[in-house]
Formats: structure tokens, sequence, C-alpha cells
């Protein structure tokens, strides 16, 4: 819910300022689809399996499930991935040549960004890498335990480990490193905070919020990379179901973390969603009748 309704805001948003976005703002509106793409097309399946206290359907539903997960998982890691390369060229680059970022090029971008997301997301249908279920038998994903039983598994999960996370995560790391020291050395230049233009205030804001959602997404689905990983080399049977369960849904936590993000550095965003609340409000009280204003409820939701 928190995912639905959090990120159908941002889009909410972007489609009311889509004439003042922003290049790289292009990216946090894809960021917010993956997301919310995520939450409709998975989640509704994983709870409904939860409360059957088994798997729904069978090998085509685990399928479809593993492929959802994965496809929108390694697009929201390549879109973190581009927003923070931008973010760098951006910083680090005069005014003239940040320009050069157009829409088109953040377009051209994100279909890349998609279609390298569907060409993993599609290989283990096509015969290199599996989908299988979770240890605890709720969801479907990757089939870690496959490392070893074959070489195909082997080469499939070591290529994807590398060039979907390893290598994107070091990016992400050394681009915004690049930016703190560039922003620690021109701080060390103006001494008087007061002399502090406020564009250099906005690049640190804009940048802290960029760290802030990579930190978000990389922290929820570390734990759930480090038990995949056990599974790699030590029976699925060895952890308890719990053990494997809890960072597996910490992982899908990550889709509704950024919105807050935005509200609390954006005040644009802030402003947005209080505009948002307003419409809203009005909309209820104008489809209600005039005894329905006196209802606790319908004061509430107005």
């Amino acid at each position: 819910i928190l995912t639905i309704l959090g990120n159908s805001a941002v889009l909410a948003t972007a489609v009311k300022r889509s004439s003042l976005l922003k290049s790289p703002e292009l990216l946090t509106v894809n960021l917010a689809v993956a997301d919310i793409g995520m939450a409709i097309s998975i989640y509704p399946l994983a709870i409904a399996s939860a409360w059957n206290h088994a798997w729904l359907g069978g090998d085509a539903s685990c399928i479809y499930y593993a492929l959802m997960g994965f496809l929108f998982g390694v697009c929201s890691m390549m879109t973190l991935c581009a927003m923070a390369v931008i973010r760098f060229l951006v910083t680090n680059s005069s005014k003239s040549n940040s320009n050069k970022i157009t829409k088109n090029t953040v377009f051209i971008l994100i279909a890349f960004i998609w279609l390298y997301s569907l060409l993993w997301a599609i290989l283990p249908l096509v015969g290199w890498g599996y989908y299988g279920p979770e240890p605890f038998g709720i969801s479907c994903t990757i089939a870690w335990s496959k490392f070893h039983n074959s070489s195909n598994g082997f080469s499939f999960i070591l290529s994807m480990f590398l060039l979907c996370t390893v290598l994107p995560a070091l990016t992400i790391i050394a681009c915004y490193l690049g930016i703190a020291w560039k922003v620690h050395k021109a701080y060390q230049e103006i001494q008087n905070i007061d002399r502090i233009p406020n564009a250099a205030k906005l690049e640190k804001k804009l940048t802290l919020m960029a760290v802030l959602i990579s930190v978000g997404f990389l922290s929820s689905w570390t734990p759930y990379a480090a038990a995949s990983f056990w599974s790699i080399f030590n029976s699925s049977a060895s952890l308890q179901p719990i053990v494997t369960l809890l960072p597996c849904l910490f992982a899908k936590s990550s889709t509704a973390y950024n919105p807050f993000i935005y509200y609390i550095f954006s005040k644009t965003f802030r402003c947005e969603i209080k505009k948002l609340q307003c419409c809203c409000g009005w909309r209820v009280r104008y489809f209600s009748t005039d005894n329905s204003a006196e209802n606790p409820v319908s004061m509430m939701w107005s």
C-alpha cells in the first residue's frame, strides 16, 4: 500500500510538472515506475501465497513471479547507477557542459536500462540460468542452489552477480565518493557559510537525497544477497524458513522508501502533495451529500 500510494504520488507530481521536469528527474520517474511495477505485478501473488501457507499455482506462476521480480530489481539497480553517474557528471562539469545532458539523452538511457534488464530477465527462459522457489516456499527467484549443480547455473549467477550487482554498486559508491570530495573541496574554499551560493546548497541537498535513495536500496537488498550467497555454498535446509523469509521481505520494502525521502528533501514535492491532498478533499466534499459533512469518516478523509 505504501509503495503504490507513495510512488503514485511521485508519478502524479511528475505528470503535473512534466513541462518543468529537468533531464535527471526523468530517472526518478523511471525508478518510481519500476517500484510500482514490482508492487502491482508480484506483491499480490506473494501475499496470497502467504495467506495460503503455500505457493499458489505451479511452475508457470513461479517463473512469472521470478521474471518480474528480477526485471524490476535490475531496472531499479541500473537506474540508481545511472542517477549516480549523471549526478557525478553534473557536479564535476561546468554549467554549459551539464546542460548537454538533454531529455532525449536520458530517454535513450532509460530505454537501454529497460532493454538491459529485460535481457537478463529472459536469459533463464532461454536456457542460461534457472528460476525456482525460495527456500521458505511462498515466492520464487533465481535458483541460487544451481550454482554448484551445473556449469550453466554457475556461469549465469557469476555473470549476473558481477554485471547486475557488483559493477553497478561499485559505480554508485565511486560516483558519490567523487561528489563528496568535490563538495568538500568547494566548501573548504568558501570559509564563510553565508557566502555559499544557493546553487551549491541545492546541489548538496540533491546529492544527499540521491545518496539516501541508493543507500536505502542497497541496504534493503544486502541481507537478501547474504542469504542467497549462503544458499549458494550451503544447503538451503541449513537455514530456518524465517531466516530466509525476513531478508526477502526487507528487500521488497525498498520500493516504499523513496517517496518519503522525496517528501523530506524536496520542497516542490511537498507542495505538490499538499495540492493533491487539497484536491482530493475538495472532490470528496463535492461528491458527498449535505448530511455527509457531519459524517466523521467523511470529515477525516477530507
